[in-house]
């Protein structure tokens, strides 16, 4: 990385954050010394100590004696990290160079053709679905992700090295929180959507669509711009529209095979018939038309999109089978009503007929006293929905604000709220058809658990 000082060590505050390890990965297998501090352990803390990387859990007010020359290592934090962090304080307090996240992730992709998939949702599937399909075609690229890939088992591919480093294709997930993708000048770049969302940080739709318009204005000349139909961005010259059934890009002849969508993808040059693609639904099929309209740009054939898309295995907790068969349990990291909406719409269409349970964990206080009205409409889709309690994050308590209030909002009989234990007592004892488990805190959790209730011999 090119930087104004030769630093050996970084540091990351928050590296157990998804978009957090990425760059971290990208540290550790280039040479530096790496470590970092989170709040609890996950599993990916876990598979991050056992690349190698040095993690405390406690926020002791100075990092390990290996990160404390100012002038041998740098620091990234994410904003998520709160005011008061004692450690965050030791750093700026002794002079070291504090950079965020999104400000490193620029410089790295800023080194690359950077190819920069934006949208309040859709982002991530999208994003892994564009580096995949490049990837396998032999295209040497890179790509800082926001999710897992189950085909890499990574958020994170390394390129091969390069004599120009502009030759190498850096496909990243531009995050709109905190105005993060405003550190990206991409070649290529995609939006999703534009929906409101993290109105504690914009305070109005309004200014998230500002945000949205900055980014788009950012694209490199000459770039071009994917955009969602409809979605009232002004991009540069080269902008084309893409949806499910509509635009420059759109998918056509959808139909339903064995609980997997196959389809026809139309672009400008041509058709690419029989896709057939195994990350189920219909919000799913449009992320890969976008996926495909971007690898294109960048020199990947039409029969090369077919491989790609025909081979994409998904990531991980997003539409994420877990248990099929007589019984089906999906997963997936929807937090947003849009999101919700369109994942339970996709398995009701997977799956008519028959019972959806919907477990939602409710992310952030504020994000649920926005969006309370949506969040009870999308979650209706389902037969039956059990709420937990809030995933704060970031954020203290409002008043008022709680899983009980959401619950009151949403028009079904068959609803309630429950505990963990609660909710694991209930799987226990409830013959279940197909059930959800949908939410960005820390549900993931109960995953296995639940997974191995479902399997066992013994369940009713």
């Amino acid at each position: 990385m090119e930087s104004d000082q030769d630093y050996q060590n970084v540091f990351f505050v928050g590296i157990g954050g998804i978009g957090m390890s990425a760059i971290a990965r990208w540290f550790h297998v280039n040479g530096y010394k790496v470590g970092g501090y989170d709040r609890t352990p996950t599993a990916l803390t876990q598979a991050l100590e056992e690349e190698g990387i040095e993690i405390t859990f406690k926020d002791l007010g100075q990092p390990p004696a290996a990160f404390r020359d100012p002038a041998a290592t740098l620091v990234v934090y994410t904003p998520a990290i709160p005011a008061d962090h004692r450690t965050m304080a030791y750093f700026r307090a002794e002079g070291f160079r504090v950079l965020k996240r999104s400000q490193i992730l620029g410089k790295l992709a800023g080194q690359m053709k950077t190819v920069a998939i934006a949208g309040t949702h859709g982002k991530t599937t999208t994003s892994t679905l564009t580096a995949h399909i490049i990837r396998s075609s032999g295209i040497n690229c890179a790509a800082f992700l926001g999710g897992i890939s189950n085909n890499y088992h990574s958020n994170f591919l390394l390129n091969e090295p390069a004599e120009n480093t502009k030759d190498v294709v850096c496909v990243v997930e531009a995050d709109e929180f905190d105005r993060s993708f405003l550190t990206l000048y991409p070649e290529v770049a995609v939006i999703t959507s534009t929906d409101a969302d993290h109105l504690d940080i914009y305070g109005s739709h309004d200014h998230v669509l500002e945000s949205f318009q900055a980014f788009a204005n950012q694209i490199s000349r000459g770039g071009v711009l994917f955009l969602k139909k409809g979605l009232g961005v002004r991009g540069p010259e080269r902008t084309y529209s893409y949806s499910l059934d509509e635009g420059d890009y759109a998918a056509r002849n959808i139909r339903l095979e064995n609980a997997r969508f196959v389809f026809d993808l139309q672009y400008p040059g041509g058709v690419i018939e029989n896709i057939r693609l195994q990350s189920p639904g219909y919000h799913n099929i449009e992320n890969a038309v976008a996926a495909s309209a971007a690898a294109m740009e960048v020199g990947v054939t039409p029969e090369q999109v077919r491989v790609g898309l025909n081979s994409f295995r998904g990531v991980k907790r997003r539409f994420e089978f877990i248990v099929e068969g007589e019984r089906v349990y999906i997963d997936d990291y929807a937090h947003h009503p849009a999101e919700i909406s369109a994942f339970l719409n996709s398995v009701r269409g997977l799956y008519p007929g028959r019972k959806i349970t919907a477990v939602f964990q409710p992310h952030l206080f504020t994000r649920t006293r926005d969006f309370a009205d949506d969040f009870a409409a999308s979650l209706a889709i389902a037969d039956e929905v059990i709420l937990l309690d809030i995933y704060p994050a970031r954020e203290l308590p409002i008043e008022g604000v709680t899983s009980e209030m959401l619950l009151e909002k949403i028009p079904l009989t068959n609803k309630k709220l429950l505990s963990r234990e609660q909710l694991i007592d209930y799987i226990s004892n409830s013959p279940t058809d197909v059930l959800a488990t949908i939410g960005a805190g820390d549900i993931d959790k109960l995953v296995p658990v639940i997974k191995s209730i479902l399997q066992s011999p013994n369940f009713p």
